[in-house]
């Protein structure tokens, strides 16, 4: 060590009042990154690029830092137990500590590392876009007031399209959105039944015209689609250009699928051009019809606007291990029961042999059914063994369904009341504008 008081046999720690002395041949190999640092500075700006204050008289380095979580951690370097959270610390904060001192999560014990992957759930969850961080509040400052008028004005824009509880127009306008998804759904649904079909039919009898070109021959259906798609199309534009980031806003799940609910219309619109307006034409491509029927995805807009639809996906994507542990355990029970099915119902006696079970791919459809207690009939073991075996193959779906289902229970509660929380903060915000 190159700085600090000459003669010294030993430097002073002091973290936040906390003293402790340690000798220059244990600093030099110290566990603690940050600590171990100090052996190589050579002036007082490499010391306070580590600590926060030093003291050359008393050959002391000051650290703004927790003492009790340095207590802790400084137990666990020196091989005095393991290392958990600091009673009555926020996880979140004491891992902070762990990141400053040079440690990673996963020196953390494994009941304590799952608190924390929790906690950082929970501040996923609970993080508002609306409360700016220090970058964005320099930002404001440099900005000056002159812009702050249209500023607060965007973001009132933003929130209003984004929080359909954050205040009595968003709601407004979150109902209005719901009413156009909700008709656009029935309006789909309608024209796929039969007696639709032969209505429309002959009004293109009558009047042989694209039902997106204009004129007095159009049908109501298309209007109705037209009216409905003007209104995505205007939302989802408005929603992007008040958006903070595009980038972030192009990549966000809901918005995607909010483009793919749009796009097949201007598709069908297009195509109609291209191809002279032949109605017939157009509804003959295949692609075409899948891409309509793309529209059912509008009613997955319908998780802005209730907590039921956003706590499924928050759910799923908090708990998509304990999904992949699901469809593991259901693909190797398919594998082995479906083998063994197919060897006892069809492999050992060719002459009474059940027709059904023919394949082990054929075998897979009747373990799914009978695993998910399901059971539609059309297919079931005729002999001793297989029924046997179908009896193990049901009672075996259902303690393997049973194990991972009951993370992903208690998961969906703690995302609801999350939601919850969420949702009664901005309610509390509403309920103040209103009586302003």
């Amino acid at each position: 060590m190159t700085f600090g008081r000459s003669g010294a046999a030993s430097v002073v720690l002091n973290v936040g009042g906390a003293r402790y002395s340690l000798s220059r041949e244990l600093l030099k190999d110290f566990p603690l990154r940050r600590v171990s640092r100090l052996h190589g500075c050579r002036s007082e700006r490499d010391v306070l690029e580590v600590c926060d204050d030093y003291d050359r008289e008393r050959n002391e380095y000051f650290f703004d830092r927790h003492s009790e979580a340095f207590g802790f951690i400084l137990l666990y370097v020196r091989g005095h137990g393991k290392l958990r959270f600091a009673p009555r610390m926020c996880e979140l904060s004491f891992y902070n500590e762990m990141i400053y001192w040079g440690l990673e999560g996963a020196h953390l014990e494994y009941c304590c590392q799952r608190r924390l992957d929790d906690r950082m759930s929970d501040t996923y969850t609970f993080y508002s876009a609306e409360e700016p961080g220090p970058r964005a509040r320099e930002g404001a400052r440099a900005a000056g007031p002159e812009a702050a008028p249209s500023r607060r004005w965007l973001e009132r824009m933003r929130r209003t399209f984004e929080e359909p509880t954050s205040s009595l127009a968003a709601q407004i306008l979150a109902s209005v959105s719901v009413v156009f998804v909700i008709v656009s759904m029935v309006v789909l649904c309608a024209s796929t039944l039969p007696d639709w079909r032969t209505a429309a039919a002959d009004n293109r009898s009558l009047d042989d015209r694209s039902r997106y070109s204009a004129g007095p021959g159009r049908e109501p259906s298309g209007i109705i689609e037209a009216i409905c798609i003007g209104w995505f199309t205007a939302e989802c534009v408005v929603r992007f250009l008040v958006s903070k980031d595009k980038c972030d806003f192009v990549k966000r799940p809901l918005n995607i699928i909010d483009l793919l609910a749009i796009t097949p219309y201007y598709i069908s619109v297009l195509m109609t051009v291209f191809t002279g307006e032949n109605s017939q034409l157009q509804r003959a491509g295949v692609t075409l019809r899948v891409l309509r029927m793309m529209r059912i995805f509008w009613v997955i807009k319908l998780a802005r606007h209730f907590i039921g639809l956003q706590t499924l996906g928050l759910t799923l994507k908090r708990c998509y291990r304990e999904m992949v542990m699901l469809l593991v355990f259901i693909c190797v029970a398919m594998a082995i029961f479906s083998a063994l099915s197919q060897l006892l119902e069809h492999g050992l006696d060719l002459e009474t042999s059940n027709k059904d079970f023919a394949s082990i791919p054929a075998a897979c459809w009747w373990v799914i059914i009978s695993m998910t207690t399901v059971g539609y009939g059309d297919m079931y073991p005729i002999t001793m063994p297989g029924r046997i075996l179908g009896g193990v193959c049901v009672v075996s779906g259902i303690v393997l369904l049973a194990l991972p289902i009951t993370f992903i229970y208690h998961s969906f509660v703690q995302c609801y009341h999350e939601l919850k929380f969420r949702s009664a903060r901005y309610s509390r915000s509403l309920s103040a504008e209103f009586l302003n």
